[in-house]
């Protein structure tokens, strides 16, 4: 198996308003998306191509929606970017640069 893309641990994921973990796994990988629980269960993927990314306009700086298979899915990733040379949380720009990379330079 290829190197993920994008990896991102420690991330809240919720469906509306239900909380489906709170140290879930986002992963690029192979063209990919996949949101998984903190033991590697599957919540759901797709290929990038349908899958959508975007920062809402009325959530605090550390949350994406990712909307997969037609389901909505809100991210709470990290606020800041590390310090250089420290360990630290992906930011939500940083998530979707890597959507938008990985999914060939598409926009939305």
């Amino acid at each position: 198996m290829a190197e993920p893309e994008f990896r991102a641990t420690g991330v809240r994921i919720g469906r509306r308003l239900r909380s489906l973990t709170r140290a879930g796994q986002v992963r690029i990988s192979d063209g990919r998306l996949e949101l998984l629980t903190s033991y590697g269960t599957e919540i759901d993927s797709a290929p990038l191509r349908a899958v959508r990314a975007g920062k809402p306009w009325f959530a605090p700086q550390d949350r994406a929606l990712a909307e997969v298979n037609g389901t909505r899915y809100l991210l709470t990733l990290g606020e800041h970017d590390p310090v250089p040379g420290e360990a630290g949380p992906p930011t939500v720009r940083t998530f979707l640069e890597a959507v938008r990379t990985a999914a060939g330079g598409r926009r939305d």
